[in-house]
């Protein structure tokens, strides 16, 4: 029964956010305007369009990049729901895409022109709050199509954004996916704080990518 129960849930909840998610960015795939003007942009967040932090997580560059995001919002929807509930679930989603970002804002403050959407950072904070729920659940980087356990996979995850960041080679939005992982770590373990007792030295081993980053940044981020 409570299977069914948390099933029925996911489906409820994680299906109407990718409802609301897929009616907006098709909207913004047919109105460029209305794609402009509320995407993620440095100099317009700055001028104190702030909706920006939020709305662009509701946009998407084109359909398979709206597919690729949804699609990996379902797979682990279920895993946090179950773990901390549905509104708990949604506030680890928001502020996730927040944080996200935030930290695409501070790291490219010097970038005016600097634009970014899509809900991969909200995203990256229900992977990684699924991660820090279930940290021995197998998963597979696609560079290293090998079954990790799920907290090496974060761990790696995160090096490659690092590296990403830092290098600038492709327009994947390497900091917002960072940002929403720090904050889907952090908000589950004070949502939940008993899993700090549980799998404490895993969470330790988690921290070694943000503490590495922290150290070694040049821009004043945290």
């Amino acid at each position: 029964m409570y299977n069914r129960f948390i099933f029925k849930e996911k489906k409820i909840y994680t299906l109407s956010l990718i409802l609301i998610i897929i009616f907006i960015s098709i909207k913004g795939f047919k109105n460029q305007s209305f794609f402009d003007k509320y995407k993620f942009e440095i100099n317009s967040v700055k001028n104190g369009e702030k909706i920006r932090m939020l709305s662009s997580g509701f946009l998407h560059v084109d359909y398979s990049h709206l597919f690729l995001n949804l699609f990996t919002l379902y797979i682990f929807s279920g895993q946090v729901i179950a773990g901390v509930g549905s509104i708990n679930y949604l506030i680890i989603y928001i502020i996730s895409l927040y944080a996200g970002n935030y930290f695409a804002l501070k790291f490219h403050e010097k970038e005016p022109f600097y634009s970014a959407v899509g809900a991969s950072g909200a995203i990256t904070g229900i992977v990684y709050s699924s991660i820090i729920l279930y940290p021995e659940m197998k998963l597979m980087l696609i560079f290293l199509p090998i079954p990790l356990p799920a907290y090496v996979f974060g761990i790696l995850y995160m090096l490659y954004s690092i590296y990403g960041m830092n290098k600038g080679f492709d327009n994947i939005g390497h900091t917002a996916h960072f940002g929403g992982a720090i904050a889907g770590l952090f908000v589950t373990l004070v949502i939940k704080p008993e899993i700090i007792n549980q799998n404490l030295w895993i969470i330790i081993l988690m921290m070694i990518p943000i503490i590495l980053f922290i150290v070694n940044s040049k821009r004043k981020i945290f």
